[in-house]
């Protein structure tokens, strides 16, 4: 766990879930040292629940678990990455949908406007 800067957010770091196979971002969550060393012993994301105060395997009720392909983190060491294929019908989102990022939010049309550019150089 040297690897990983648990200090910075009391104890947690952010845990970022991306399907392995279309790369879309499907949930983020947290997890602490012991969620960590539990994603690491399964093989399955393990979070720490903030408003539970305990571990939780996604999925363990719905059956739409997070087998970790790959893991990476940030360049500050306090974010995590893991790249997953996930089992049972693929609904990540306790809202019934594959991705929790399914509410887009208005930006203003300076905004929206600058970043179809910045897109456009990049590709």
């Amino acid at each position: 766990m040297e690897w990983v800067d648990f200090d910075k957010m009391d104890g947690l770091v952010a845990g970022i879930v991306q399907d392995a196979r279309t790369g879309e971002v499907l949930m983020l969550g947290f997890l602490n040292p012991a969620s960590y060393a539990k994603t690491l012993e399964t093989g399955f994301v393990t979070f720490w629940s903030r408003t539970r105060q305990k571990l939780w395997m996604k999925g363990e009720t719905s059956g739409n678990r997070l087998r970790v392909v790959s893991a990476s983190t940030d360049c500050d060491n306090d974010a995590l990455l893991f790249r997953v294929v996930v089992e049972g019908d693929g609904l990540v989102c306790h809202e019934g949908t594959v991705s929790c990022f399914t509410k887009p939010l208005p930006l203003s049309a300076s905004n929206q406007e600058g970043s179809s550019k910045k897109e456009e150089t990049r590709g």
